[in-house]
């Protein structure tokens, strides 16, 4: 694998945008949820850093945002990416989530994981323990 020093255009990886009809609203719902800080915060533009790590998590409005479907169908949008949170307490967590908003999925593909959907109705949120328990899926 080609080290940074080897690309020297490049400064690293800075972070993951995600797009939503409301960015401070999904914003808000992942400081709540995760309990990081947000560093941005503006209506249509807010930054979380991620603790430990040399990136962050933007949350940008897109007018034309359409919700993806969740599992995948042929003709309507489809999710581009989904964030994978770890737990210790995959139902706990996922009460958690529910609780600031998030919908369960009805789809729960894997025992160990819970797929959901934050409160605006954006993107999926998986939540997985690395030991066997009932998984959730949140949309």
């Amino acid at each position: 694998m080609a080290e940074l020093q080897d690309r020297p255009r490049l400064t690293g990886w800075i972070g993951v945008v995600i797009n939503a009809p409301k960015a401070q609203s999904l914003a808000y719902f992942y400081r709540d949820l995760l309990g990081w800080p947000l560093a941005d915060d503006e209506a249509d533009w807010c930054t979380m850093g991620i603790p430990g790590a040399a990136a962050n998590l933007v949350f940008q409005t897109e007018a034309i945002y359409e919700r993806p479907t969740w599992p995948a169908e042929q003709g309507r949008q489809q999710m581009m990416a989904h964030l994978d949170i770890g737990a210790r307490d995959v139902e706990g967590a996922v009460s958690d989530a529910l609780a600031l908003g998030a919908t369960l999925a009805e789809y729960q593909p894997q025992a160990d994981v819970a797929y959901s959907t934050t409160r605006p109705g954006t993107r999926s949120v998986c939540t997985r323990t690395s030991s066997p328990a009932p998984h959730r899926s949140l949309t």
